[in-house]
C-alpha cells in the first residue's frame, strides 16, 4: 500500500470508528489503481445505517473528506460501504 492510500485509509478509519457501536468489526481497506484510490469500508450490519446516515449524508461527507485529502496529491478516490 502506498503512502497516499495508507493516509486515506487512516483518515476514513478515524472518521468512521466513533460513529459505530462495534469498532472491532470495522475494516477499512484501500487499493490504488493508477491515479485512483479505492477505499472499502466494512462494518457490522447493525452499524451500516449509522455510516450511511439520513439520506446518505454521513457517507457523502466521508467521501467529500477523502476526496479533499486526495486532491492535495492530485489523485481521485472512491469510497464504498460494503454490504
Amino acid at each position: 500500500m502506498d503512502e497516499l492510500t495508507a493516509k486515506l485509509v487512516d483518515l476514513v478509519e478515524v472518521v468512521v470508528a466513533p460513529l459505530i457501536e462495534m469498532p472491532d468489526d470495522l475494516e477499512v481497506n484501500g487499493a490504488a489503481d493508477g491515479n485512483t484510490v479505492r477505499i472499502e469500508i466494512a462494518v457490522n450490519e447493525a452499524d451500516a445505517g449509522k455510516v450511511i446516515g439520513r439520506q446518505g449524508r454521513v457517507i457523502k461527507a466521508i467521501r467529500t473528506l477523502a476526496r479533499a485529502a486526495a486532491l492535495q496529491d492530485g489523485a481521485n478516490v472512491e469510497v464504498e460501504l460494503l454490504d
